[in-house]
């Protein structure tokens, strides 16, 4: 196990207990370093989250590389039950280009039958100014629209055109009973929202954590295209290898998925996000980047709620992946009420500290993990790996 890197993780299991656990692993060129820390092992099943929404933009791309799918047709002429999307293309759902929404919330759906009414019932819209674009809405509708061009369910595709490839045997949308054990539980989160106190609890294994699957996927296995997907860093280091190995798609896609989509400054000179094909890609404010700041302009990545992390970068053969728990009894999100701030919580600027909740138990948060990483994480593959930093207008 590197002690650069173990040493990295240590910050978010020990000395802030940002995180239960986590396994993570990194590479460049024929070299894979790995390392991990708290309560995991090396069989560990992770919650992938919207580190899922990878597998549907590669997806995407290989069945567009193979003639089955044509971004430039409606997603109305892929399912007819996308009524309100007859003017929306495909292509418009793959990068982010139009705000999608529903009728209603589908995490406040009771019942699976109610929230696909939603999701089919959704409408599209030019963005307004605002900096965050992002959405799960359009990877859940892509789903339908992949499975309609590949003639199989999501999971059979993706499969078919990334595990198989990749020769991932770990990946799952329902998680075998045998490795249900192994899962990493994701129980009892905390959320303080507008003065409000919510605990999440009754989560079961192999059940998405992220509401939307819960309720949509659930353990029927159905994968839906924004979250659901279980894996191990094992298979993890298999899937990166084989997107830089040019296994799941060429390299005319690879560089599509990293074209920026989104990315200007609006009209009060800040950033909106940096957005690919159902990724992230670099950001001028390295603060706002998905992407490692050791990684170019071709680099792509995600990461997840439940605590993770992929990205790689195909022109120079690295990457790194990061897949924690940031859940189990911690405080994931707090929004201030109107004039306070973090430390009126009690917490750190940087999101870090404890909370003490109404009944008394001192719960450690996990509050803004995600500008920790930069610092903690990456640097320390920099260092691991021996890779230089890459400004971001670099050619």
């Amino acid at each position: 196990m590197d002690t650069t890197l173990l040493n990295g993780l240590r910050f978010f299991t020990r000395e802030t207990v940002i995180l239960e656990g986590v396994s993570a692993a990194c590479g460049a060129g024929n070299r894979t370093v790995s390392a991990m820390d708290g309560a995991v092992r090396e069989d560990s099943v992770f919650d992938l989250a919207s580190v899922t929404k990878l597998f549907t933009g590669l997806c995407a791309m290989k069945l567009k590389e193979e003639g089955l799918l044509d971004p430039g047709r409606p997603v109305f002429s892929y399912d007819s039950r996308f009524r309100f999307l007859k003017d929306t293309t495909v292509w418009d759902l793959m990068t982010f280009a139009v705000t999608v929404r529903t009728p209603v919330r589908l995490d406040g759906c009771t019942d699976r039958e109610s929230a696909m009414e939603a999701l089919f019932a959704s409408t599209a819209a030019p963005h307004e100014d605002v900096r965050r674009i992002y959405s799960d809405i359009p990877a859940m509708i892509l789903k339908y629209v992949l499975e309609a061009a590949a003639g199989m369910s999501f999971m059979d595709c993706a499969r078919k055109l990334v595990l198989e490839p990749a020769g991932m045997s770990e990946t799952w949308s329902a998680v075998p009973p045998e490795r249900r054990k192994d899962c990493q539980c994701y129980d009892r989160e905390h959320r303080i929202e507008n003065g409000q106190q919510i605990l999440r609890e009754g989560w079961k294994p192999g059940v998405p954590h992220d509401p939307k699957a819960a309720v949509l996927q659930g353990d029927t296995g159905d994968l839906c295209g924004h979250a659901g997907l279980f894996s191990t860093r094992g298979d993890m280091v298999r899937f990166c290898r084989a997107v830089l190995e040019r296994k799941i798609v060429g390299e005319e896609s690879l560089r599509e998925m990293a074209v920026n989509r989104t990315g200007r400054k609006r009209t009060n000179g800040a950033w909106t996000q940096f957005l690919g094909i159902q990724c992230y890609v670099r950001h001028p404010d390295q603060y706002y980047s998905e992407i490692p700041c050791y990684m170019g302009k071709q680099a792509f990545g995600i990461g997840g709620f439940t605590g993770n992390h992929v990205s790689v970068d195909p022109e120079h053969d690295v990457f790194a992946v990061f897949l924690g728990n940031r859940v189990l009894n911690r405080l994931t999100v707090l929004v201030p009420e109107e004039g306070k701030t973090l430390a009126d919580y009690g917490l750190n600027p940087d999101g870090t500290g404890f909370f003490r909740w109404n009944d008394g138990e001192v719960i450690p948060s996990s509050v803004k993990y995600v500008h920790q990483k930069d610092e903690h994480f990456h640097k320390s593959v920099a260092e691991t790996l021996q890779l230089s930093l890459i400004a971001f207008n670099e050619e």
